[in-house]
């Protein structure tokens, strides 16, 4: 079995390097791994520092044009060779030293997609304006869907790979998170949450969700919620 490791990066210069040495610390044991990452046409030093990576189990590409997360997604996906697939954004928020927690419930066959949640653990501390933000969006998922989710919008999402293509998602952009929850929802499909840490960072150093993308967010539960797919 084969992992893909899908990494949509924009202005991460000050971040990529690190995450990159901390993945490849992680031991898969006999789950062979891929890393497939995609810069989003990057402003700031991001794509030097991407073309200096050297490594039998990188795959780099490109965007000649910033089309958003989501949109990097789906070019990695297409791409990737893994039965599994997992999304990790470019920036330290989150630890690749949670990846045995993540791919444990898929290998025990007790789930076919998992989410790291920031909220099974007492230990992270979102900021204040983000906390209230991710609350409110995680109870209007549970409202909608009849679900008992912890943690929507986390950016630790594992995939059976069909299960993800037959997502079918349409978003370019941040609106990936409530695409993918409310079809997986739709569909019944069997997903599991452990927890994970999570060292949140702020717009001055670099985050780049905003209260537009939490409207997105609404507009997209809820449209799927009544269209019913």
């Amino acid at each position: 079995m084969k992992l893909s490791i899908i990494i949509p990066v924009y202005n991460e210069e000050n971040t990529l390097k690190e995450l990159l040495i901390k993945i490849q610390q992680v031991k898969f044991d006999s789950l062979e791994k891929e890393i497939i990452i995609i810069d989003d046409n990057s402003k700031d030093k991001t794509k030097s520092i991407f073309e200096d990576i050297k490594s039998s189990d990188i795959i780099k590409l490109y965007h000649k044009h910033n089309q958003g997360k989501a949109a990097a997604i789906r070019t990695g996906l297409e791409q990737s060779n893994g039965d599994l697939i997992l999304i990790q954004d470019g920036d330290l928020e989150y630890d690749p030293g949670d990846y045995p927690a993540l791919l444990e419930p898929i290998l025990k066959n007790q789930a076919d997609v998992v989410y790291g949640s920031r909220f099974l653990t007492r230990k992270n501390k979102l900021l204040s304006p983000y906390l209230a933000a991710n609350k409110f969006l995680v109870w209007l998922t549970n409202f909608l869907y009849g679900s008992c989710l912890t943690d929507m919008e986390t950016g630790y999402k594992l995939f059976k790979k069909e299960i993800l293509l037959n997502l079918d998602i349409k978003a370019k952009g941040f609106e990936f998170e409530p695409e993918v929850t409310a079809k997986l929802l739709l569909r019944k499909v069997r997903i599991r949450e452990v927890p994970i840490s999570y060292v949140p960072r702020s717009k001055k150093m670099g985050k780049k969700i905003g209260f537009f993308d939490g409207i997105m967010s609404i507009y997209i539960l809820i449209k799927h919620r009544l269209a019913g797919r």
